[in-house]
């Protein structure tokens, strides 16, 4: 993976009306990582994955994956927003959902190929919910409404994986697949990114944290991110040392 293209975060600033959500961001992100994103209630820990997108505009600053900027390559992403943006009243099944992630390889109003059926199946089975195939997605579970739109990220065949709080509202063994699946993204090449909340034992899983609050703490490994001094810049007197509470 040495020649492989990496996400340069190069100055970004973003408003959010007419507040600063983020200043002054520098991140750069190799291929092959699974990273964190953290930061407490309003660090611009959305901001920073929307910004990157090109999903809401920046002041300053530009965001690139190899030569390009990455808001021009949105093909090689897959994005999950978080839950309580998804209408889950939507008439749709599962199946439908996960074959959404098939239309821009597909293209608009063409029908999908065989290759494109045997990518979504095999997405299903991957995250352990093919069973529920045919079921509106209205009527799962919130671990299991997360497993299909994992799927449909799957079904993509990206090569970037942004998730916004995957694990709100899920069960254990939920957590533990997707954790898991972020692990094979990651040991395959691909670069998984994740806004995250949990200081507990789920933040040894990643092999990079960004820690925010509007502006960068830190980046790197966890034992530089994860310090006395680091955790009192971004939470204050909100939360103690390592996750626990004041």
């Amino acid at each position: 993976m040495a020649n492989a293209p990496q996400i340069i975060v190069d100055h970004l600033s973003v408003n959010y009306r007419d507040v600063q959500a983020l200043r002054n961001i520098n991140v750069t992100v190799p291929p092959g990582r699974l990273v964190g994103i953290f930061g407490p209630n309003g660090a611009g820990k959305s901001t920073l994955i929307k910004a990157m997108l090109g999903l809401m505009p920046v002041v300053t600053g530009i965001v690139t994956y190899g030569d390009d900027d990455l808001a021009h390559q949105l093909e090689r992403v897959a994005y999950v927003p978080q839950r309580s943006q998804i209408d889950w009243t939507f008439p749709a099944s599962v199946w439908d959902v996960v074959m959404m992630g098939r239309v821009r390889k597909t293209g608009w109003l063409r029908r999908f190929s065989a290759v494109s059926r045997q990518v979504a199946t095999a997405s299903l089975e991957r995250v352990g919910i093919l069973e529920f195939r045919d079921r509106p997605i209205g009527a799962l579970s919130g671990g299991q409404q997360q497993r299909v739109f994992l799927a449909r990220a799957l079904a993509q065949e990206a090569e970037l994986f942004f998730f916004d709080e995957p694990f709100v509202g899920v069960d254990q063994k939920t957590e533990a697949v997707i954790f898991q699946i972020f692990r094979e993204l990651a040991d395959s090449g691909k670069i998984v990114m994740v806004v995250n909340h949990d200081l507990g034992e789920s933040i040894t899983h990643f092999d990079q944290l960004i820690l925010l609050n509007r502006e960068l703490v830190a980046t790197g490994p966890r034992d530089w991110v994860l310090t006395r001094e680091n955790m009192s810049r971004a939470y204050g007197g909100q939360i103690g040392f390592f996750g626990h509470a004041a």
